[in-house]
């Protein structure tokens, strides 16, 4: 019975020790990326939240979806950067008197630091009614011209199980759209590529007049995202 409990304990300190070896090295690893990665200094270097921002900055660049005076919602938000880019670029500060005022609604179920600009609703729910109508109520009547999603859901570990997820809250953020978005309208959504975005592509091309994959330079090599633009909502009329 001792020599048992003594094995079993011997075991059970390996294990753990292995484990943390592991874990050790993958965070060494995260920690060498983070420290080469260029967009990670650049970030730093110029007070995005994050280096996500260069993925907006690069899209908006090309296909200038985000102008002064627009509604923007930002649903996903957490810790904010493409929010950040969202107020500079429709002049939501205010700091170009002028431009016409945008406003950029910023959502996550996380917590979100105050961003100049942005009407945060943070720590609640997109896909919930009441989040919904407090949006609707912030937007004083106007219709959104764009929306953004770079939200995705924690990863269980299972490829495919993720992937249906984050088809899910897409999907959530289409629906929302065909009775929220402006005509000729933007939705802009991050995916993984795999289950469900055929599919939902097939969905988006009904909704929008332009539906365009993009990989922006910004997105690592190695990440499974993708994201899809779609442009000039058709409206609701026309996809009943």
């Amino acid at each position: 019975m001792a020599l048992t409990k003594k094995v079993c304990r011997v075991w059970r300190l390996c294990t753990q020790d292995m484990g943390y070896r592991m874990k050790g090295t993958s965070s060494r690893q995260w920690i060498q990326r983070q420290h080469n990665d260029i967009y990670v200094k650049r970030a730093r270097a110029e007070n995005w939240r994050c280096r996500s921002a260069f993925k907006l900055l690069e899209i908006d660049d090309k296909y200038k979806i985000l102008q002064p005076g627009q509604l923007v919602i930002d649903i996903g938000a957490a810790p904010g950067s493409w929010t950040q880019v969202a107020c500079q670029r429709t002049n939501a500060t205010g700091i170009d008197s002028s431009r016409p005022r945008g406003r950029v609604i910023s959502i996550d179920l996380l917590p979100i630091s105050k961003i100049p600009g942005a009407d945060v609703l943070d720590c609640m729910d997109f896909t919930s009614q009441d989040c919904q109508e407090k949006i609707i109520l912030l937007s004083e009547g106007k219709k959104p011209d764009v929306m953004l999603s770079d939200m995705a859901p924690n990863a269980s570990g299972f490829k495919e199980f993720d992937g249906r997820l984050l088809v899910s809250l897409v999907s959530k953020v289409l629906q929302f759209s065909v009775t929220q978005l402006a005509v000729n309208g933007t939705v802009l959504v991050k995916l993984w590529q795999g289950s469900g975005c055929r599919e939902l592509t097939t969905v988006m091309e009904e909704l929008f007049t332009s539906v365009k994959l993009v990989k922006p330079k910004a997105s690592r090599d190695d990440s499974r995202e993708i994201y899809f633009l779609c442009q000039k909502f058709k409206g609701l009329e026309t996809t009943e």
